[in-house]
């Protein structure tokens, strides 16, 4: 039987160019989103909405900003947002007593919905553009590439990074 060619490794600018292109679609897909908002809330907002909702609410303002990538004072502005506008609410952390813990409020879980359903205008015109099968497809090799990147981010166990 004969022994299978190595796989070619992808040329850079191939990569680079998926990524330029997710680049793109990322300004333009945030700025439709925050057209939807309301006034004074950001794509910030609602992805810290999104994200207690979808992971699990009850983390520290240095988890979510571990899980964002961004500095804690940005994750703290972020979340100082949200609880001014009753999305979240702030309580003691039981584990040290120090730190505080976020927790999405029913106004939160509204919020989220709301802005969700106010893309569907949106959402029905950017879907026609592809069919159900190209979107599937779209979405199952994305994923793909969100979890790789998600391992990716974390140093390697036992490493001092």
């Amino acid at each position: 039987m004969p022994e299978t060619p190595p796989a070619t490794a992808p040329d850079p600018r191939l990569t680079f160019g998926i990524f330029n292109e997710i680049g793109i679609i990322a300004q333009l897909s945030r700025t439709m989103f925050e057209a939807h908002l309301p006034k004074g809330a950001g794509l910030p907002h609602f992805s810290l909405v999104n994200h207690l909702v979808r992971v699990r609410d009850g983390q520290t303002p240095l988890t979510l900003a571990r899980a964002f990538q961004v500095p804690k004072t940005t994750m703290t502005h972020t979340v100082s947002g949200a609880v001014a506008r009753g999305w979240v609410d702030l309580r003691p952390n039981p584990d040290d007593g120090r730190s505080k813990t976020v927790w999405l409020t029913d106004a939160g879980r509204a919020f989220r919905e709301a802005a969700i359903a106010s893309l569907a205008p949106d959402m029905t015109q950017v879907g026609a553009a592809l069919d159900a099968a190209t979107q599937a497809e779209l979405l199952e090799k994305l994923t793909q590439l969100r979890v790789f990147l998600d391992a990716y981010r974390d140093p390697p166990k036992g490493s001092s990074a």
